[in-house]
């Protein structure tokens, strides 16, 4: 529980520790009738467990949310699987009477301390998580310092967003979140426009394009050409795009760049052979030796 929370249910502990001035005094009174609004709401309009179950139900029947449902990451030989930050947040926003989000409480000494917290205001069932932050990012040159505030608010979004989405996770019932898992399953195998083999090439220039993956590498982890690519397969790219976009993963953790300099793609093989002109090869019948004669285009 928060330290509002806590001085919510005891307000004898509230007044005298404020040392802040008149100022510190006001704001957190501010807060306090925010909270209370909060919970008066809450308890004037509770949810109605089951429309707001269908209403989860029937966000995920977008496609566009089905596509980001989901993010993959692979541990220790395992293949991890779960629902996305963006599926999280559409189950809090139609459950209702939820308070969630990410807090940076303090900055100090290259680092953020933030805290990420989900709280159904009906139930007093309340998750949250404090987390420290470095101001610095990971690069082939090592560690880069951030010194834009752009920078470090973004890197502290990205971080805390893991964190909120497990503090949802941990309030709405599991069964609704199961529920809506499969639902996103059903709406992403049924509504999929376009060829499939349209949709595999998109994605594979999407990757190159953002995180310069090419399709030997990916060729090389499924271990098949992407012309045998199924529609699981394509599922699968989608999982492992949204890990990536989520920062739940790497690319070297799905995609090793040595493995895919000694392997080549099928495709990539067939498409240099129909570019280059084809030879016909014939046997002289004195002396055996091979003649290339160049196939004529009648063009």
């Amino acid at each position: 529980m928060s330290n509002l929370a806590e001085q919510f249910n005891n307000p004898q502990m509230g007044q005298p520790q404020f040392q802040g001035g008149a100022l510190a005094q006001a704001s957190a009174s501010r807060e306090m009738e925010e909270v209370k609004g909060q919970i008066f709401m809450a308890k004037q309009f509770p949810r109605n467990v089951f429309q707001a179950e269908q209403r989860v139900l029937d966000t995920c029947k977008r496609p566009a949310l089905a596509q980001t449902a989901m993010y993959s990451y692979p541990k220790g030989g395992t293949k991890v699987t779960g629902p996305s930050i963006r599926l999280a947040e559409a189950i809090a926003q139609n459950w209702g009477n939820l308070s969630y989000g990410i807090q940076e409480l303090e900055q100090r000494n290259g680092e953020s301390v933030a805290k990420a917290f989900c709280w159904d205001l009906e139930t007093n069932v309340r998750q949250e998580k404090v987390f420290t932050v470095k101001h610095a990012i990971g690069t082939k040159k090592g560690l880069k310092q951030l010194t834009d505030p752009r920078d470090i608010y973004e890197k502290v979004a990205n971080d805390g967003a893991r964190r909120l989405r497990s503090c949802i996770l941990g309030v709405i019932p599991g069964d609704i979140v199961d529920k809506a898992v499969s639902q996103c399953t059903e709406t992403l195998a049924g509504n999929s426009k376009g060829p499939l083999k349209d949709r595999i090439a998109s994605m594979l220039k999407g990757f190159k394009d953002h995180y310069h993956v090419t399709q030997e590498m990916v060729e090389t982890k499924f271990g098949y050409n992407a012309d045998s690519f199924s529609e699981y397969d394509y599922v699968e790219l989608l999982n492992i795009a949204n890990s990536l976009k989520d920062g739940m993963s790497k690319v070297e953790d799905w995609f090793p760049k040595d493995d895919a300099k000694n392997q080549s793609s099928g495709l990539g093989e067939d498409f240099k052979a129909q570019a280059e002109p084809k030879t016909e090869v014939k046997q002289d019948a004195t002396n055996d030796i091979p003649i290339e004669q160049p196939e004529l285009s009648l063009e």
